[in-house]
């Protein structure tokens, strides 16, 4: 099936919609039986979406489960209450004392903090990595390394990585390849098919597409699928089905809804590349992204979130450029259905290993669903107030 029609048509098998169209929300923590031959079936097939207790799932969030699954390949996918606790509870499913990871120099900040706050008070050591450093990577696997992460756009300066080229050689090492696959939303791209293990995704991002839901997803091989399973489960994960139904209906409209987002975004994208403001623009559907080969190679298509870097600025005229926005609000999340930018004076501060060569401020946009030219008018109006402080 193409992609518009696997979004629709995913995690809608008749067990789980009883001849309606949608798959209904079913709350429960307690699933009762008839006979203790009941409860010893449930008991026996608990793995296997089967009601048992409501923390291993009800039938809406074997429908969202089988729903993303479907989505983005694998064998199976745990649910978790937010992206930050499938990339967490992914990573912890798969290390133990003594072990070793690499981790993507441009990752999101909690990743960064799991690894240097929680991991390594449990004997895991990190070693941060060039996010363009592609098979190069070898160089710096050891002999307890048991997991490659990586982020592939970085949410924040959107370094595309050389997947299939880094799960290469970590397989070649017996690592398990995981990848923050939020950006690609699972549709645009698909990580099994280049030789990741583990694919994670903040579904409150693009997934649910409101700003409504906190939701995380991590989809596994075959291979990878029980222990993953069993470890989220043994640590305490499980969401809402209320958010679970809001999750299944935002994926009925994620093709359509990253069609407009992408549209929007590349046209915006292409103004600021002509601004006099801006030194350059990193979206990876542009020659000027770093990686932007590998997303032409590996994607097939984009979507509202990228950034781009000012030529000049300040405090006071940043600050100006903000606080006058009329339809970009300020925010941290991204991929709901509204327009948020962001500014971030220092990117060097947030890596370890890698050179960050400009002097002045990186602005973040997620590009909504608005009309794009509403879109243009409020940066250029404010660029016009960031000119006005500095020029005076």
């Amino acid at each position: 099936m193409k992609k518009e029609t696997k979004v629709i048509e995913a995690g809608r098998s008749s067990k789980w919609t009883n001849g309606v169209v949608n798959p209904s929300v079913q709350r429960a923590s307690t699933v009762v039986f008839d006979s203790v031959k009941d409860m010893k079936n449930a008991a026996v097939n608990k793995t296997n979406q089967t009601l048992f207790y409501g923390r291993r799932g009800t039938t809406t969030s074997f429908a969202f489960s089988d729903a993303m699954t479907e989505i983005e390949g694998g064998a199976g996918c745990a649910l978790y209450p937010s992206g930050t606790a499938a990339i967490t509870n992914a990573i912890i499913s798969f290390v133990k004392t003594g072990d070793h990871i690499l981790m993507v120099d441009s990752a999101y900040e909690p990743t960064r903090d799991f690894c240097d706050k929680i991991l390594s008070k449990m004997g895991v050591t990190t070693t941060y990595y060039d996010p363009l450093i592609g098979k190069g990577i070898e160089a710096l696997i050891q002999e307890n390394t048991s997991i490659v992460f990586l982020e592939s756009p970085g949410s924040i300066t959107m370094e595309v990585q050389d997947v299939p080229g880094i799960a290469e050689v970590a397989h070649k090492h017996n690592c398990i390849v995981m990848l923050d696959n939020t950006w690609g939303a699972g549709i645009n791209f698909r990580p099994f098919d280049y030789g990741v293990d583990v694919s994670v995704q903040a579904a409150t991002k693009y997934i649910v597409g409101h700003s409504d839901v906190m939701l995380g997803t991590a989809t596994a091989t075959e291979k990878l699928w029980p222990q993953l399973r069993e470890n989220s489960y043994i640590m305490g994960q499980c969401t809402s089905p209320d958010d679970l139904y809001l999750a299944l209906r935002g994926i009925r409209t994620l093709s359509v809804r990253l069609n407009q987002h992408q549209q929007s975004a590349l046209k915006i994208a292409n103004w600021l590349a002509q601004r006099p403001e801006v030194e350059t623009v990193l979206h990876p559907a542009l020659p000027s992204c770093p990686g932007h080969e590998y997303f032409e190679r590996d994607f097939s298509g984009s979507n509202g979130l990228f950034s781009f870097v000012l030529n000049r600025g300040n405090q006071a005229a940043i600050t100006a450029l903000l606080d006058g926005m009329k339809h970009f609000k300020m925010g941290y999340s991204w991929g709901g259905f509204e327009s948020l930018i962001l500014a971030i004076s220092s990117i060097k501060s947030m890596r370890t290993v890698t050179d960050w060569k400009y002097e002045y401020p990186l602005i973040r946009l997620h590009v909504g669903l608005e009309n794009v030219d509403d879109l243009i008018n409020d940066l250029e109006n404010g660029f016009a107030r960031l000119n006005d402080v500095l020029d005076k």
